[in-house]
């Protein structure tokens, strides 16, 4: 498994390569960025090894490259063991319903299912803005008219490794990732949790056990 390092991610190894140790609040100052913004970033260096963190002191950059950051650790932490539980709607349900339900459950992405929790759709925040600008009654507008279909949905499966799918949410700029299975006796995918940059940075704490580093 090899881990490709975007742009940003890139710049901080250089930030923490050159003025290590140092923490990530000052990480975010250098680039101009929130704290919150680089969590997932400062999670997938840390998990990967091109970066250690020790509490109160902060992020120094290890020296490991290539093999040596794919460690039995790196692979044993997967999407099963910090997935959560899925937020979906049925893909007969109005956009009207979809942006109660949105607001209701306070997430960014809601998951549209079919029979017997097939995946069909993915509906986000900026599908339902776009609905609402328009003058269509949106309790009639169903929600598959304006739903993201397979196969231009991103997803990823229990077998993970996370480090993968935190890539997959910075690259393709997504705030969560349905987490499936191939359903028996039926094509198409079983929607079984979800992956969000709240995950990910659940993940990064529990890797440094401390909270403010």
């Amino acid at each position: 498994m090899t881990i490709e390092l975007t742009n940003r991610q890139e710049l901080i190894l250089k930030i923490v390569k050159d003025e290590g140790p140092i923490t990530g609040e000052q990480i975010a100052e250098r680039l101009n960025l929130t704290r919150a913004t680089l969590r997932p970033d400062l999670a997938i260096l840390t998990m990967s090894g091109f970066l250690d963190a020790r509490p109160r002191v902060g992020y120094y950059y290890t020296g490991k490259k290539g093999n040596q950051l794919i460690s039995e650790t790196l692979n044993k932490i997967l999407v099963k063991d910090y997935k959560a539980v899925p937020v979906v709607i049925k893909e007969e349900a109005s956009v009207y319903d979809a942006i109660v339900m949105m607001f209701l459950e306070d997430v960014g992405t809601l998951a549209v299912i079919k029979n017997k929790g097939i995946l069909a759709g993915i509906v986000s925040r900026k599908d339902l803005l776009k609905a609402a600008i328009g003058k269509q009654n949106l309790q009639e507008i169903p929600i598959s008219i304006i739903m993201t279909r397979m196969p231009n949905i991103i997803t990823c499966q229990l077998d993970d490794p996370l480090v993968n799918v935190a890539n997959k949410l910075i690259h393709y700029q997504i705030d969560s990732i349905p987490v499936v299975r191939p359903f028996d006796g039926l094509d198409g995918l079983e929607v079984v949790g979800r992956i969000t940059k709240t995950t990910i940075t659940k993940a990064f704490v529990e890797l440094v056990n401390e909270k403010d580093i």
